[in-house]
């Protein structure tokens, strides 16, 4: 698990079902006030339930007294819902609505994680981490193509604006579109400052906005989370970072890379790719760079598992960093 949050999201469920009581019990008082014989059906279906498990004990499930009152609580729950409705209700007015009817507001099934308590727990991850206010700004509504040259220099099949605009267009309109029934794993590469960590932030905050669990790592992060997962035995860990939806790995190449981490890494990528998990992962290194860092193990599952995508453009830090100058320049010309 997400380290430090468990307790925050136990108070968060426990607040849920709080102010559901509190809700249901003024349907309750409301019922009881315009249609108390629907309530009054309410608490006979109670008496008759406590009665029931009496039944069961005394004569066990297939007893003719085990069967009437059975029969006797379906028919009051029928008339509860024909009157219910009759009056302008839901059927479900006089019962908790829980937001999550899989594990109605606990947090797990059994002794197993709910898929909202992920959701939760990464929520909280992201409203105390630096992407929640990088993805304010890094998202496709300021994504600059100004940044990427319309023109050639040959060395490539395209030209950088050609290039993006192709690679905007698949996650814009098919990779983010169809994300829930697709397993595309991507792989991002390039020079530094080609906009690589922009577009990864871009598609976290349109996944996140979509209720899709992602988890965004920067490559040293990993590498110290499967240290931990190694030494630790830290299986929650383990299981967030596997089984969310997506899992963004930012700068891979970046971290301390020893025969540990690439055997911890290699072992890790296996098992994502074992249980069809789905991945992003951005490097500034050159594929043939990759080879040298990584064993062939490695490098053959990214480059025959994950789509790659190559981006290139002059350095966007440089450019804006000129940009800044240049307006600076011009306004002090003004002033004069």
């Amino acid at each position: 698990m997400i380290k430090g949050y468990k307790t925050q999201i136990m108070d968060y469920y426990e607040k849920i079902r709080y102010h559901e009581r509190k809700a249901l019990q003024e349907r309750k008082d409301n019922i009881k006030r315009e249609h108390p014989e629907i309530l009054d059906l309410e608490n006979e279906i109670g008496r008759l339930s406590i009665k029931l498990s009496m039944d069961i004990l005394r004569h066990g499930n297939a007893d003719d007294v085990v069967s009437k009152t059975r029969e006797a609580i379906t028919d009051l729950r029928v008339q509860k819902a024909e009157l219910l409705v009759a009056y302008g209700y839901g059927q479900d007015y006089l019962s908790m609505h829980y937001q999550c009817s899989k594990c109605n507001d606990t947090g797990y099934i059994g002794t197993k994680r709910c898929s909202c308590f992920d959701r939760y727990l990464v929520k909280l991850y992201y409203k105390s981490s630096e992407l929640a206010e990088s993805i304010k700004t890094n998202n496709f509504n300021t994504f600059n193509l100004d940044f990427y040259s319309p023109r050639s220099d040959g060395s490539e099949k395209f030209s950088p604006r050609d290039n993006i605009e192709q690679i905007l267009s698949y996650i814009k309109n098919d990779y983010i579109p169809n994300f829930k029934n697709h397993s595309v794993n991507m792989l991002f590469y390039g020079d530094p400052g080609t906009g690589k960590t922009f577009m990864t932030q871009c598609i976290a905050k349109e996944l996140l906005d979509k209720g899709f669990l992602v988890i965004y790592k920067t490559s040293d992060e990993l590498n110290k989370d499967l240290r931990t997962i190694t030494f630790d035995n830290d299986k929650a860990l383990e299981e967030s970072l596997i089984n969310c939806d997506l899992l963004i790995i930012d700068d891979l190449g970046a971290e301390q890379i020893t025969d540990f981490s690439v055997t911890n890494f290699f072992t890790f990528l296996n098992k994502k790719l074992i249980k069809n998990k789905k991945m992003l992962i951005s490097t500034n290194l050159l594929l043939s760079d990759l080879t040298k860092s990584y064993t062939e193990r490695i490098t053959s599952r990214l480059f025959g598992n994950f789509r790659l995508q190559k981006f290139y453009t002059e350095d966007i830090r440089i450019q804006k960093k000129s940009l800044r100058q240049n307006r600076f320049s011009e306004k002090t010309i003004l002033n004069q």
